[in-house]
């Protein structure tokens, strides 16, 4: 059973100010489209560096998660630090999914250009960040799906399935 690892980084969901709402559409969206088993490794974290890098260096190496997918932190602002801890924890960087989902974002709001989601690779695990808003969410992760079981494969990960009549997945004809 493949295992991903879910990240709200949000200081105010963190103290239980607000419902954390991004993590759960996250799952929702997992649910709806991966039709292979798999079990969400679910946290809800402030926006401090060192706890998010701890966070997704534990799930990665001693969580066996596959993919993580962080929500929240990838502004301007001076909190939002989501960005620099995965290029902290991570040994490659893959730009293109997050040049991919500002171009996609950039359909709807022309403040997407603000935004630093990117993704790079720990050892055997994909690391995704995704903006905090839900519908921005189902935007970016709708966008960069596709490649995402076949990046995991290039890193030697579980084979992950979808309902191809809802996520469309991408695979070279070996």
């Amino acid at each position: 059973m493949a295992r991903i690892g879910i990240i709200n980084v949000s200081d105010r969901a963190s103290a239980g100010v607000y419902e954390d709402i991004p993590g759960k559409a996250v799952v929702a969206l997992l649910t709806e489209w991966l039709t292979s088993p798999w079990e969400p490794v679910y946290r809800v974290i402030p926006d401090e560096q060192d706890q998010l890098e701890a966070a997704m260096i534990d799930m990665a190496d001693n969580g066996g998660c596959c993919l993580i997918v962080t929500t929240g932190g990838t502004g301007p602002a001076l909190r939002d630090v989501t960005p620099e801890a995965t290029e902290a924890v991570c040994q490659k960087m893959m730009p293109g999914f997050g040049e991919l989902m500002r171009q996609e974002s950039l359909k709807y709001v022309p403040t997407a250009i603000l935004s630093r989601q990117t993704a790079g690779i720990r050892n055997q695990t994909l690391i995704l960040n995704l903006p905090g808003k839900p519908k921005a969410i189902g935007q970016c992760l709708g966008i960069v799906f596709p490649a995402i079981p076949y990046c995991i494969d290039l890193i030697n990960g579980p084979f992950l399935t979808t309902n191809e009549k809802v996520m469309p997945i991408f695979r070279p004809k070996s």
